[in-house]
């Protein structure tokens, strides 16, 4: 379906409508929101909007849809997918403005917030009420790019994904219409679960305005744990048995040696360029936590650890974990002028070791520069693969490399995308994962967005 261009008397209805200064057509706003932080080509949109309250978001879908423009809802643009690019032009909706809290309920351990606050500003408010908001996806992501990607991150061994901490939803719909999706109970046995349907379907199904989010207390205790092993496969077998004896981590990660190279070189860091696991464990008190640590270290060491850190100090605990977060950014910096295509696949906890060898052996068939690391507790592997944009054949090699490991993935009974959603790049595997289903997936677009509006282009292979 072709969506036609915005024109000049609509964009002038927009700025009557929303306000002149919340829209713009101007070269620069067009180009900051034609791509995120993936290599996927970008794609200019009409005009962007910055809604200041819901009924901004009304006043544009009704628009859209009485015109047939493509709106593509946009928060930190820190996708890695391609997620939220314009690919179709249109209409895109900035939330950036939309950040406020609007209620933190204490006693509930919950919070009402419009969509376009970020995660760690959420976070920075709500640890002086002893509480946070746990998925942890890194980067400056906002709350609601985490909901259109079902985003996960390094506590998602313990917590759970977006998914799993969201109770209700303020959602405007495909034909303008407003509606409210979940309670403020923790649970619910009525309805269909329309909630959980629109999270991870990445604008494509309604567009979430605001949220109430399901917080947890800070932890009284922490313990942090670095290890060092002899080999990528070494230390994927301990991830394996740490989570196989029960040792509830609250974070699982690992890092081979070139990333560790790359992070210590980016960053001035002097950790052991070893292949690594980081590891986090949440307790009520120091006790549970030392017979916590007896126990991990045990199992550590049974795979061949190296060198076993443990209880680092406040600071290095915050330093180490930043670098984890930073290791894409790492890499970048650290080599100008290249891009990186990151493979994000999952597969059940014990197959992971073996979908990191399988990677390791598509990497070096195919010659190319690939890094690995990732949420190894809940079997989430992320892997880097290096190349100039303007090398065609090596952009073919980092491609194969990529559909080999997502096949392994799907073969493996896992996904293809574990937590940076479908977005543009993985359009290609989606028909292999679903089968069947993705007939019914269609169906469900067709009834809630018949016009195809909604972000398009995403999610579905035409």
């Amino acid at each position: 379906m072709a969506h036609p261009r915005v024109t000049p008397e609509n964009v002038a209805l927009l700025k009557r409508v929303i306000g002149e200064s919340h829209v713009s057509t101007g070269p620069s706003n067009l180009d900051l929101h034609s791509k995120d932080e993936s290599y996927h080509e970008p794609y200019r949109p009409d005009v962007v909007v910055w809604p200041q309250k819901t009924e901004d978001v009304v006043a544009v879908v009704r628009l859209a849809g009485e015109k047939g423009y493509a709106v593509t809802p946009w928060c930190a643009g820190t996708s890695l997918e391609g997620n939220p690019i314009p690919v179709h032009g249109g209409i895109v909706l900035d939330f950036s403005e939309m950040n406020r809290i609007l209620e933190i309920r204490e006693k509930d351990l919950q919070v009402d917030v419009e969509v376009g606050i970020q995660y760690r500003d959420l976070n920075d408010q709500l640890r002086h009420y002893g509480l946070f908001f746990p998925p942890d996806p890194g980067a400056w992501a906002s709350i609601g790019g985490m909901i259109g990607n079902n985003a996960s991150g390094v506590r998602t061994v313990a917590y759970g994904a977006t998914r799993d901490s969201v109770l209700a939803m303020e959602v405007v719909m495909a034909d303008g219409q407003v509606i409210h999706l979940g309670s403020r109970a923790i649970k619910s046995s009525s309805g269909y679960d329309l909630l959980r349907l629109l999270i991870g379907s990445e604008g494509t199904l309604g567009i979430v305005t605001k949220a109430t989010l399901r917080l947890r207390g800070l932890p009284p205790e922490y313990l942090t744990v670095v290890a060092t092993f002899p080999s990528v496969h070494a230390a994927c077998e301990a991830v394996s048995d740490t989570i196989r004896y029960g040792l509830n981590p609250a974070a699982l990660e690992l890092m081979d040696e070139a990333v560790v190279v790359e992070i210590n070189r980016d960053r001035k860091m002097d950790l052991e360029e070893r292949p690594m696991l980081f590891l986090e464990f949440h307790n009520v008190n120091a006790a549970a936590l030392e017979s916590q640590y007896e126990m991990v270290e045990g199992v550590l060491s049974e795979h061949g650890a190296g060198r076993i850190d443990r209880g680092v100090g406040a600071d290095e605990r915050v330093r180490l974990w930043e670098a984890r977060h930073g290791a894409l950014e790492s890499i970048k910096r650290n080599h100008p002028g290249r891009s990186v295509l990151l493979v994000d696949t999952c597969v059940p906890i014990s197959r992971y070791a073996e979908m990191v060898d399988a990677a390791k052996t598509a990497v070096e068939r195919e010659g190319v520069t690939g890094f690995f690391w990732g949420h190894a507790g809940d079997g989430n592997l992320h892997l880097g693969l290096l190349f100039d944009p303007a090398d065609e054949d090596e952009k073919q090699r980092v491609q194969r490399v990529n559909r080999a490991v997502v096949e392994h993935s799907i073969a493996k009974g896992g996904t293809c995308t574990g937590e940076h959603g479908v977005g543009i790049g993985k359009l290609p595997f989606v028909e292999a994962e679903h089968g069947p289903a993705l007939e019914y997936m269609r169906r469900i677009k067709q009834a809630l967005d018949p016009k195809n509006i909604l972000n398009p282009g995403k999610m579905l292979p035409g």
